[in-house]
């Protein structure tokens, strides 16, 4: 017994894709809002932030790089 309609299908497995793997050469230290050209990587061109599905960085990290980049933002430094 699966989704009803195909596109439901479709969403179910796009909801439960998994997590790329873990990132470990991300140190806490580099995210810093007066660190932006680092917290470039974690950003597109327009400004939007990447989701952690793409970075592959824990949820208490991706918090604190999205803080950053916020400051970073209202500093003008982004």
């Amino acid at each position: 017994m699966g989704p009803k309609t195909e596109q439901r299908a479709i969403n179910l497995r796009r909801a439960n894709r998994r997590m790329p793997r873990r990132r470990h050469d991300i140190t806490v230290e580099k995210v810093n809002c007066m660190n932006p050209e680092y917290l470039k990587n974690f950003a597109s061109e327009g400004g939007k932030i990447y989701p952690r599905r793409l970075t592959g960085v824990s949820a208490k990290l991706h918090r604190r790089i999205t803080r950053e980049i916020k400051r970073a933002r209202a500093l003008n430094l982004m």
